[in-house]
């Protein structure tokens, strides 16, 4: 009886123990998997996916259409390195600067201490100012920033080797280094510069500041421009670094563009009290006759700017632009006493806002088609177990490579299934919004660098391949990208030397 007692109590011990292998060796597996090599290079991360376009490869015939899974290192032998996509280095600077990075405790005006960093010793770094066609130059130098930093120059469609993103254009810049970006300011708008190092970390501590590009045309007589630039520092809000309202002369019957900056990692509404407004300008592009509202909000996107432009009243009398709650941009002329109003029920649909115009472009007949399906599953990510992003049902590092050649038309669907929204960013381009939810775009050409994709959304997007090079296309909300909202869109025969991690200590995200 004894002996049958043992035997089962080693069978069910056995049995146990199986079950124990069954149940952790997956998993064990799955964590092995998931585990990053110390350097690697963004080019051999996931899978080629080609938009069902058919790309020349060595072969037999010539030709053949790639499947979803086959490499995209092919075109590498014959690659040029995106080092070499630069602006003309034989010509001179019209505008040049130098940013000094520095780790170190700063005060906002109100007082409130931030443990953070600055550039040139402040925080947003001052506005760089340029007009259409001038060539910027900015030298970069790490007084003291101990992971490193470069700048991305966010909007900007710069060279590639100017993206200022570590890992993938760039070696981060360390302490006692430089860098120098150089790019011709192409388009008027208003953009913004940031960390592309650690970035959920050093753009919330303050590596960050605004750009803005003027029409090469000299602005007309009764016009102004107020750069207005949204931050959270330690949960304070700020309009360019300063707590509560910022004011600005405008005098009356004076047309004033208010160029609102959304640095934040989501959405936030602007609206108007005192007077009507039209929304002049979403991420630097202008929109095509745009109509005057009122009791209407604007949302704007992680990332992403809008431009507000108010005519003062006659009266006199000020006008507060909200950003976000009571406090913004109040412009007045003899005197700022403007009330704060509520948010308007009413939010304004760039979907129909404007009129139609021209794209220059047939973005119903692409040269490529993508899915960018944004969900959220179980998993391992670098060896941490967690509910991670997945893109296309992959999670990172398995993610598509969108493989694109110069002069395509390039189509995208991006659909979110994940619970949370997105503020999608496509580095080097400006997209044209075409469609939300199957439902087609009617208004003015809404171009786009960062776009906002609530949940249970899909919008449809185009834009031409006209920029080569690698480029990011993550989640604006920055810790998003942290966990893997984050894939590539890739130009044939471009290749990079730069790999994330390693020597450099390169952590794009």
């Amino acid at each position: 009886m004894n002996g049958t007692r043992r035997r089962g109590a080693r069978l069910r011990l056995a049995l146990a123990g199986a079950a124990t292998i069954a149940l952790l060796g997956p998993l064990a597996w799955m964590w092995q998997d998931s585990l990053m090599p110390d350097a690697y290079s963004v080019m051999d991360m996931g899978y080629a996916d080609y938009g069902g376009a058919v790309t020349h490869v060595a072969g037999t015939s010539g030709h053949s259409e790639h499947s979803e899974h086959s490499g995209h290192s092919e075109h590498t032998a014959s690659a040029r390195s995106l080092t070499s996509l630069t602006a003309d280095p034989d010509r001179a600077a019209d505008v040049a600067i130098t940013l000094v990075a520095r780790k170190q405790r700063f005060r906002l005006p109100t007082g409130r201490s931030v443990d953070g960093y600055t550039l040139n010793g402040a925080s947003p770094g001052p506005v760089i100012h340029a007009t259409v066609g001038q060539l910027v130059e900015v030298r970069l130098v790490n007084e003291s920033v101990p992971d490193g930093i470069t700048l991305h120059w966010h909007g900007v469609d710069v060279p590639n080797a100017a993206d200022g993103v570590a890992g993938v254009t760039q070696d981060a810049v360390g302490v006692g280094r430089s860098f120098t970006y150089r790019f011709v300011a192409g388009q008027a708008g208003t953009f913004w510069y940031h960390s592309h190092q650690v970035s959920h970390e050093q753009v919330r501590r303050g590596l960050l500041g605004a750009l803005v590009v003027t029409p090469a045309a000299r602005p007309p007589a009764g016009t102004a421009d107020v750069v207005a630039l949204l931050h959270l520092y330690d949960g304070a809000r700020t309009i360019n670094g300063r707590e509560g309202d910022v004011r600005a002369e405008a005098r009356p019957g004076e047309r004033v563009r208010v160029q609102v900056i959304n640095t934040e990692n989501g959405q936030t509404p602007v609206w108007v009290g005192g007077a009507p407004f039209r929304l002049a300008a979403v991420d630097g592009t202008d929109l095509h006759e745009p109509a005057s509202v009122r009791d209407t909000a604007v949302t704007v996107t992680a990332g992403g700017r809008a431009d507000i432009e108010v005519t003062m009243p006659e009266d006199g009398s000020p006008v507060r632009v909200h950003i976000g709650g009571p406090a913004g941009v109040v412009l007045g002329s003899r005197s700022y006493d403007a009330p704060t109003v509520p948010r308007p029920s009413t939010t304004l649909d760039l979907l129909s806002y404007g009129t139609p115009a021209s794209l220059g472009f047939d973005p119903d007949r692409p040269d490529r088609r993508f899915d960018y399906e944004i969900g959220r599953r179980p998993g391992f990510l670098d060896g941490r177990p967690g509910v991670w992003w997945t893109i296309n049902g992959h999670m990172f590092p398995d993610v598509p490579m969108f493989v694109v050649a110069e002069g395509d038309v390039v189509r995208m669907r991006i659909v979110n299934d994940s619970g949370e929204p997105h503020p999608m960013h496509l580095h080097g381009h400006h997209a044209v919004v075409l469609s939300r939810d199957g439902v087609r775009a009617t208004g003015g050409p809404w171009w786009v660098d960062s776009l906002e994709v609530g949940t249970g959304e899909s919008y449809d997007i185009a834009f031409v391949a006209d920029n080569p090079g690698i480029w990011m296309d993550h989640c604006h909300n920055l810790p998003h990208a942290t966990e893997g909202l984050v894939a590539h869109l890739m130009y044939e025969g471009v290749t990079t030397p730069f790999t994330v991690g390693g020597t450099g200590g390169n952590k794009p995200e």
